[in-house]
């Protein structure tokens, strides 16, 4: 057995081992038991009630773990001799992702004396996305000790941000959580900008039609149960389903159209399919709530749609060159650009809103709304790019044992694999 691989083995186990060590003993020492969290009368004090009861039903937060580990596990398959280390490792970060996330929330609830986070599991799965977001971006360069490391540094940073966010831009709770897709995209562009870039003769990166189909299968099983990702946290959930349906509809429709336009051919193409049928309900997250008009949630996803086939096939080539981009499965067109243009469109929405409603008499308090929606946005993104490129120069260091550049993309450095499925 080769050094490298030995003291991959040596590592790695005793890495998890010791990181599921320190969550049981944070978990003995602070969480409360099941019972006393969901059936002690909590009436008496304030602020309280609307912290520990639960804030979504478990068939709603069965459709989210179903997103989180089999969507998207499949989702990042885009590699034709990498998959499975694309589901496996997926499935293994968000396990630890989602223990790490309640105990953090925790954390911070003790901090600021339970005025904000709270124990949910649906809470901590959706904010464990960002870590499965950041994944795509470095998918096939970062081993699992450093997409372990990685994860547990995204999972305390956007926390935090949300924290800030609610604290300081009176964010709601519930809307802090949908900057996950903004927050997970630029960090992990900002992580895998660190990673050195694999050789121009290495085509281990390609895909095959096996491995789209795989991706695209797990696109599907994500875009089904989309509508409850963007409805399970919100106030109004009836109405963000309704929306987020339209705006996933919508956004397919004109991701066959646009693939056929912009083909030199005429044909569809499946990196375009793969990316632009959910760019509708990322576009929509933060506002699927507040919109009354079906015809405003199907233009959004139109646009959602039209700016990541047109971006993936005009901008990819100017700025990835030049801003060192190495997207592996295309999280930022598929995930972070839906995300900016939904953050506008919150602007948008809420000028219209508040505009009506006060006949634009009282512009200090309509420009304050306005400072609020682009603060919460500015200190997302910012925070994200600057601590991931903080955490890519971390995981580079000599003690995690990088990749070396000729093994990138390959799963015979992880896994057991036969002699057919890699000469395939």
């Amino acid at each position: 057995m080769p050094p490298r691989y030995l003291s991959f083995r040596c590592s790695l186990p005793w890495l998890i081992l010791l990181l599921q060590a320190l969550i049981l003993i944070r978990s003995l020492l602070s969480l409360p038991a099941l019972g006393s969290t969901y059936h002690l009368p909590l009436s008496g004090f304030p602020g309280v009630d609307h912290i520990y009861q639960p804030s979504s039903s478990y068939p709603e937060f069965q459709d989210v773990n179903h997103i989180v580990i089999f969507g998207f596990g499949f989702f990042l398959m885009v590699l034709r001799r990498y998959g499975f280390s694309s589901t496996a490792f997926n499935f293994l970060l968000v396990v630890l992702g989602v223990q790490c996330s309640v105990l953090v929330g925790d954390l911070l609830t003790e901090l600021v004396f339970l005025s904000f986070f709270s124990c949910s599991l649906a809470k901590a799965m959706v904010g464990t996305t960002a870590v499965v977001i950041s994944t795509g971006a470095v998918l096939g360069k970062a081993n699992p000790g450093q997409l372990i490391v990685m994860t547990l540094v995204e999972i305390i940073i956007f926390n935090v941000s949300r924290y800030i966010n609610w604290r300081f831009l009176q964010v709601p709770e519930s809307l802090t959580l949908m900057h996950v897709h903004l927050f997970g995209a630029y960090f992990g562009l900002a992580v895998t900008s660190r990673f050195p870039e694999p050789p121009p003769g290495l085509d281990k990166h390609r895909s095959t039609p096996k491995s789209d189909l795989l991706s695209m299968l797990g696109t599907v099983f994500v875009w089904v149960f989309w509508p409850s990702f963007n409805s399970t946290l919100a106030e109004f959930q009836r109405e963000a389903k309704l929306n987020t349906y339209l705006a996933l509809a919508v956004s397919a429709v004109a991701a066959f159209m646009l693939s056929a336009l912009t083909s030199k051919d005429g044909k569809f193409r499946m990196a375009h399919i793969h990316s632009a049928v959910l760019a509708g309900g990322v576009t929509i997250s933060y506002t699927a709530h507040r919109i009354h008009y079906p015809w405003i949630a199907m233009i959004l996803g139109l646009l959602g749609s039209g700016i990541t086939v047109l971006g993936s096939h005009c901008l990819q080539r100017c700025f990835n060159p030049a801003l060192k981009l190495q997207d592996t499965s295309g999280v930022h067109f598929t995930f972070g650009l839906p995300a900016v243009l939904g953050a506008v469109a919150a602007v948008v929405l809420r000028v219209v809103e508040e505009g009506t409603e006060t006949q634009w008499n009282d512009l200090s308090s309509l420009g304050y709304l306005i400072f609020v929606e682009v603060g919460a946005f500015c200190q997302t993104i910012s925070i994200a790019l600057i601590t991931g490129l903080i955490t890519g120069l971390i995981l580079n260091i000599k003690l995690l044992k990088a990749v070396h550049v000729s093994k990138y993309f390959d799963d015979q450095f992880y896994w057991e694999v036969s002699f057919k499925m890699v000469s395939h």
